[in-house]
């Protein structure tokens, strides 16, 4: 009876350890946990940028849930980069990456394709990059899909990136939304506007920026399905919330949609409504 007991009361008490242990990693989340990042949660926000007014806070409790989370170890890099401390960002992205994170092998990528803080290495660049596309990161895929072959001579395959993309955008807004966007254009294959707003349609409904953008401009031309003004707006009005520049532009072309020009064809004025 008494390991009885003793084994009840270690399975009560083990959730309530877990979530103390995981209080770190909740704050670092709430300042420094990248939207992007696949290792994410899904009801974790995350922030585009780490503020300024939380960098302290951000560096203090990432640093503390990192020896156990390489997601907050990636964190602790977005928060040691947005601080100007670029030496201890490479250092901790070094280690998540090794650790597995897929976003950390991405941001090391760009380093060393743009030649930030370590020696241009277009070829490093493009290992991880390949790497983290293997692993379903859909910027892992995107970056590589721009960099080019080994040596940079020869524009890398749009036809890979565009099915790594297909398999990462069974469970990801980005990778949905990248591939919506090769769809609508017709790069690395066919020219598929119902496809593509399909996609669109997907990650919008995890109010990705971008992709509600999208469906309001594929919703105001009728491309790839039903032509309605009122759901473009309303889809516009969802991306501009969240701070999307072409969504706000869109928005002011439909409450100014008459333009006024000279003879020589100079934006005099518009109608707005």
């Amino acid at each position: 009876m008494r390991i009885y007991l003793c084994a009840i009361l270690f399975t009560l008490a083990a959730p309530l350890s877990a979530h103390a242990q995981s209080a770190d990693l909740v704050l670092c989340d709430r300042v420094a946990a990248d939207p992007s990042d696949p290792d994410k949660p899904a009801d974790v926000k995350g922030v585009p940028e780490v503020a300024a007014s939380d960098l302290g806070t951000a560096i203090k409790f990432c640093k503390q849930a990192a020896p156990s989370s390489r997601r907050a170890m990636f964190a602790l890099g977005r928060a040691y980069a947005a601080n100007r401390q670029t030496a201890e960002a490479i250092a901790a992205w070094r280690k998540a990456a090794e650790k597995g994170s897929s976003a950390a092998m991405v941001e090391l990528g760009v380093l060393y394709g743009t030649g930030a803080g370590v020696a241009k290495d277009e070829a490093q660049a493009r290992k991880l990059f390949e790497k983290a596309a293997q692993a379903g990161n859909p910027r892992g895929v995107s970056n590589l899909a721009a960099l080019g072959s080994a040596g940079g001579t020869a524009p890398a395959d749009p036809a890979q990136a565009r099915a790594l993309l297909g398999r990462a955008a069974d469970t990801n807004a980005e990778a949905q939304y990248q591939l919506g966007l090769m769809l609508a254009s017709g790069n690395g294959g066919e020219k598929d506007d119902a496809a593509a707003r399909a996609m669109f349609e997907k990650a919008a409904t995890q109010n990705h920026p971008g992709a509600l953008e999208r469906m309001g401009a594929f919703a105001q031309e009728g491309r790839g399905g039903p032509k309605d003004k009122d759901a473009a707006k309303a889809y516009y009005e969802r991306a501009a919330a969240l701070g999307d520049e072409d969504a706000k532009k869109a928005l002011e072309r439909l409450r100014c949609p008459y333009a006024i020009k000279d003879k020589q064809g100079k934006l005099v004025t518009t109608l707005c409504f």
